[in-house]
């Protein structure tokens, strides 16, 4: 008889995803490992299951295919607790913890989870102290999301609202300057110098961009320049730019 998964639990799949929840202290009730798995690739992951006391099964592939349809697996699925939603405060906190200026990405309605799965890979690279999304029409943290951030999603914590607008209301509140990407304002990314300050970025939806709403609550509205004939880029290629354009301005502001 096939196991049956419980709904409160979540399935994670990929060695990079298993290993980095495993190392990060994530609540994981048990590992399947596909019997063709290569153990010098699966080693580390035995190893941190091992010390935490983690049940590993090995079995066919194919009850991997199962467990995770439709995703490269690599060998290797495990039974973790729900994703824990951090609350936006947690992500202020943790920029205060640092002695850090905040730097905060709001994501409105990324609706593809490898998308957001790379956004969140980026914001590790780049200090983002955390990600804002919204609970409606967008992308969620899902086995997809965390196999294409590598397990980056395990470091980035992720907050979910219920009103976007809002947020962004009490982050200005707050002093933190919101500011979004437009491919009809004036100003170049590369001649803003608002990214030392408190940040909170907007990336808007792959095909339609930021909502008027959301444009219109914006402090500062910067395009990303172009020499192509495709006026546009992919949302995660968009945000890389822009995460590692504040990255570079606070290294040089030392």
């Amino acid at each position: 008889m096939e196991e049956e998964l419980q709904t409160e639990e979540e399935i994670l799949a990929g060695k990079h995803s298993v290993l980095e929840a495993l190392r990060a202290g994530r609540t994981i009730n048990k590992i399947w490992i596909a019997e063709t798995a290569q153990k010098h690739l699966t080693a580390p992951i035995v190893a941190e299951a091992r010390k935490a006391g983690i049940v590993i099964q090995h079995v066919d592939k194919r009850k991997l295919d199962q467990l995770a349809p439709g995703i490269q697996h690599q060998g290797v699925v495990a039974q973790a607790a729900p994703y824990a939603y951090a609350e936006v405060d947690d992500l202020l906190a943790a920029a205060e913890a640092k002695g850090e200026t905040p730097f905060l990405l709001l994501l409105d309605e990324i609706e593809d989870p490898h998308n957001l799965g790379s956004i969140l890979r980026t914001a590790d690279c780049t200090g983002v102290h955390g990600v804002i999304i919204p609970k409606r029409r967008s992308a969620q943290i899902t086995a997809v999301v965390s196999k294409t951030s590598a397990g980056a999603v395990e470091y980035v914590p992720v907050a979910r609202v219920t009103n976007l607008g809002q947020t962004i209301d009490r982050l200005k509140e707050l002093g933190i300057w919101v500011v979004g990407t437009d491919v009809d304002t004036d100003q170049d990314l590369y001649q803003s110098d608002i990214f030392t300050g408190p940040v909170a970025v907007v990336i808007g939806n792959e095909n339609k961009g930021m909502g008027r709403l959301i444009r219109e609550k914006c402090d500062v509205l910067l395009k990303l320049p172009m020499h192509g004939k495709i006026n546009s880029l992919n949302a995660s290629v968009a945000a890389g730019v822009i995460m590692y354009e504040v990255l570079r301005r606070r290294r040089q502001q030392g």
